[in-house]
């Protein structure tokens, strides 16, 4: 009895996880509130800083297939924060991204492959006037009604980047090498919405 018990929660496991991810077509407003774009980067050569914006809008258009997904997003430059206000104040300085020339990073997706688990979204990515071709490694989480009426699905995505390929190239040598790294790795968990469509004569 036992066995038999053990076998059919095994083989529920297996079904629930072979079956696919619901998609639900329409246009998505990323939920800032619930949304997270961050980055790390190599500083000292032995650590690391991470940082994250905290202004950023943009849409997520599913299609029916999670494939024929269109992303098209803005940050806000001056919302970057690290936890420190020195270092902040610099990275939004002509030295770094140059916020008051550059007052935005955007980018826009141009393909999609893969399956729900296991996606690759490339995109065009603007970072201090320089576009780039970039790809991240992302995953559909899938899609949930939430209690005040909204459709929401999310998105988790990683990626690397040269920060010099952007034309971010200020640095200063110590003995173990230099002070910021070149690679950027980017970290982006995102949630986005839009309003459960009404039925007739409801």
């Amino acid at each position: 009895m036992k066995l038999f018990t053990v076998a059919v929660f095994l083989m529920s496991a297996i079904a629930h996880a072979a079956a696919p991810v619901k998609i639900e077509a329409g246009k998505y407003n990323i939920d800032s509130a619930h949304t997270k774009v961050g980055f790390e980067i190599s500083h000292l050569v032995i650590s690391t800083v991470d940082g994250r914006f905290e202004q950023y809008s943009g849409e997520v258009e599913m299609g029916k297939a999670i494939t024929d997904t269109k992303i098209d997003a803005t940050l806000q430059v001056a919302s970057l924060t690290t936890g420190n206000a020195d270092r902040d104040k610099h990275l939004k300085s002509p030295d770094f991204f140059d916020a008051a020339k550059f007052p935005t990073i955007t980018f826009k997706s141009t393909k999609i492959t893969g399956s729900a688990g296991a996606l690759k979204v490339t995109g065009d990515l603007t970072i201090h006037g320089v576009t780039k071709p970039v790809t991240l490694e992302s995953k559909y989480m899938g899609v949930v009604n939430d209690p005040y009426g909204n459709n929401k699905i999310a998105f988790t995505a990683k990626g690397k980047i040269s920060r010099k390929d952007f034309g971010l190239t200020w640095n200063k040598a110590i003995e173990a090498g230099p002070v910021v790294g070149d690679e950027v790795t980017l970290l982006l968990n995102v949630e986005a919405g839009k309003p459960i469509a009404k039925t007739a004569g409801k």
